[in-house]
């Protein structure tokens, strides 16, 4: 899950309690500076252990509402997607982006090393800003986010990115509409997907397989098939 739930979070300013420095310094202490195994031009802050980062922000920050973590690892269908636009860069080349649920920023990353015109990263996760921030100054780049739910709204874009989305079924119920409308304004959307359950396979084509090494104490394997759709 490069995103998060609809929960209507505020953007910016405080995160959940923590200043916008004090994000980025509790993210700078639970994570180390890594390659995503699939896509190793790409460099990221990520949880060495998955199992001490959750329990961390459970037990010692439950007080402050700290959401899971996704920003802090690298999912399987964001590093397909990854993958997949740095190997066919002409998919974003000169056209506006969106990252949707965007997470580490993985995917804004690659599609900006693919030569994007412009690129707005969006989760509703607040700490995914300062983690977004860090991931792009880690690799040369700066990238516009948007933490508010863009679910239903135009920017313009000509092409949405969104990995591992439909992991949920109210989530799923709300994006294939939206993804409709925007496919049938012209928008091209790819879907980066590890076999989630509520993937619409009827609306899907198929693009690109990979095999995604990913943590077990966050998945039920150590390696997942993950597929890059086209949402048609």
């Amino acid at each position: 899950m490069e995103g998060s739930l609809p929960d209507g979070r505020p953007r910016s300013g405080a995160v959940n309690g923590l200043a916008p420095a004090e994000a980025e310094s509790f993210i700078l202490a639970n994570t180390s500076l890594s390659a995503p195994p699939h896509v190793p031009e790409i460099r990221l802050h990520l949880a060495d252990e998955a199992h001490d980062l959750w329990l961390k922000t459970e037990d010692e920050l439950a007080s402050i509402g700290l959401p899971p973590p996704f920003w802090a690892f690298a999912w399987a269908g964001g590093q397909g997607l990854a993958r997949y636009i740095l190997d066919h860069p002409e998919i974003v080349r000169g056209r506006r982006v969106l990252d949707f649920a965007s997470g580490s920023g993985l995917v804004a990353i690659a599609a900006d090393m693919a030569g994007a015109r412009g690129i707005l990263a969006a989760d509703i996760d607040p700490f995914c800003e300062a983690a977004v921030r860090l991931n792009a100054r880690a690799n040369g780049i700066s990238i516009e986010f948007a933490g508010s739910d863009v679910v239903g709204t135009d920017g313009g874009w000509d092409v949405v990115l969104a990995g591992d989305v439909f992991y949920d079924r109210p989530f799923a119920e709300r994006l294939v509409p939206w993804f409709s409308t925007l496919h049938e304004r012209g928008s091209e959307i790819l879907v980066g997907d590890p076999g989630r359950s509520y993937l619409p396979k009827g609306r899907m084509q198929a693009l690109a397989v990979y095999q995604v090494p990913v943590t077990r104490a966050l998945e039920d394997a150590d390696v997942k098939k993950t597929t890059v759709w086209r949402f048609a």
